[in-house]
């Protein structure tokens, strides 16, 4: 099954006395992978900054961009658009032993970090799962345990919440489950890392039909080859996910971050639609 999908992602922050300057970093723009191409990606900014275009350690296309005069709002509109296909088949899958090989390769998706580190509580529970006969296994278990364990429930938890914060509430949003799940991977030595982009929200997307959409954030675990997997939903991602950036957990890929110079606070605001176009 494949999808086209258009996806238009507004957002940016209102300063409550202006801001004289503002440094910012975007990463919204779709990657070009082997379960996606994209056609067409632009990124509008206002007011008018100085900006320039890399990408980063983990493949991230990132817009770099500094406003210099005073302003009351900062606006970011990312317009895409993205051939998706279904996910291959997954491997069959490699034996504990066969982890040691890929320790240097892969070790900064072994590392631990507060975003993911496993509170003493989860840690008793995987001990009991790390008897799994093959990685897979255990990851599969690993999986099921923070379905069931973990609530998905908006507004319990914060941008800056660890798993091991979230672990502890038994709720949480797409990028709690997403870390309690990297960090139980990691525990038992399985290379895990972040992912985020989007995510259709319906089963079966009408052609044509604009829905509302949100930033959305699932994993890909090491299996032999990178797998993918949406801890949110229990499902392995698929045409309705569109992938923006990867790294080793949210640090490494938030949509838009920086700093301003301002006598006052500021109020993100954002807005994701998203149109199946064939």
């Amino acid at each position: 099954m494949s999808m086209q999908l258009r996806i238009k992602h507004t957002t940016g922050y209102h300063y409550e006395s202006g801001a004289v300057a503002s440094f910012n970093e975007a990463r919204m723009t779709p990657m070009t992978t082997s379960e996606q191409y994209v056609l067409r990606s632009r990124l509008e900014i206002s007011p008018t900054p100085w900006s320039y275009e890399y990408r980063d350690y983990w493949g991230t296309t990132v817009t770099s961009f500094e406003v210099h005069d005073p302003h009351q709002d900062l606006t970011v509109v990312a317009t895409s658009i993205v051939d998706t296909q279904g996910t291959p088949p997954a491997p069959h899958g490699v034996e504990w032993d066969a982890l040691d090989a890929v320790k240097d390769e892969w070790c900064e998706f072994l590392a631990m970090s507060s975003w993911v580190d496993v509170s003493d509580d989860l840690v008793s529970e995987l001990h009991q799962l790390r008897s799994s006969a093959t990685p897979g296994d255990y990851a599969r278990a690993v999986f099921e345990l923070v379905y069931s364990q973990i609530r998905y429930l908006p507004g319990t938890t914060e941008v800056t919440t660890t798993a091991a914060e979230a672990w502890a509430a038994g709720s949480g949003v797409c990028q709690d489950l997403a870390h309690v799940a990297i960090g139980a991977l990691r525990w038992a030595g399985i290379p895990a890392r972040y992912v985020s982009g989007y995510l259709h929200p319906s089963p079966d997307p009408e052609i044509g039909e604009s829905v509302a959409g949100e930033s959305h954030a699932w994993i890909e675990w090491w299996d032999g080859e990178w797998i993918g997997w949406d801890p949110t939903n229990a499902i392995t991602p698929g045409p309705r996910h569109v992938v923006v950036a990867k790294g080793r957990d949210y640090a490494d890929s938030p949509p838009l971050r920086g700093i301003y110079s301002t006598a006052g606070g500021s109020e993100l605001f954002v807005g994701v639609e998203i149109t199946r176009l064939r």
